[in-house]
């Protein structure tokens, strides 16, 4: 199993060609596998949406019960520990606490992340595709 990051999820269901070919041919050869997605990054999208950084094909609670509903794809609730972690990641790591949330989830998952996002591929606490 592989955590996608915020911005992979959205671009993976939306078919988007801001995927790399990196990305698109490691979605590719893990797709058996399946893959996880943070709910924070559920509120990450509603948020998103909320200050029009992005635009959906649906209305944004349409569209995350349609991703919800994806056979390939699992939700992971915060837990205690995943919310502890979050606040306890080998530092120096940036402050963004939905990155730290994805992060602290891959960690104590024990799973690997697909990112783009520069500061999280050069934090080395973290795997990462």
């Amino acid at each position: 199993m592989i955590l996608l990051d915020t911005h992979i999820w959205v671009w993976y269901l939306s078919d988007s060609s801001a995927l790399d070919n990196h990305t698109k041919r490691t979605i590719a050869d893990n797709a058996g596998g399946g893959f996880a997605v943070s709910m924070i990054s559920y509120w990450e999208v509603a948020k998103l949406v909320e200050v029009q950084r992005i635009h959906l094909s649906q209305p944004v609670e349409t569209w995350l019960n349609t991703a919800l509903s994806h056979s390939n794809i699992q939700a992971i609730n915060l837990t205690t520990r995943i919310i502890v972690e979050s606040t306890q990641l080998p530092q120096p790591f940036h402050r963004d606490p939905a990155d730290q949330i994805i992060v602290a989830t891959a960690r104590v998952l024990g799973i690997p992340m697909l990112t783009m996002d520069g500061k999280i591929l050069a934090y080395p606490h973290v795997q990462t595709l």
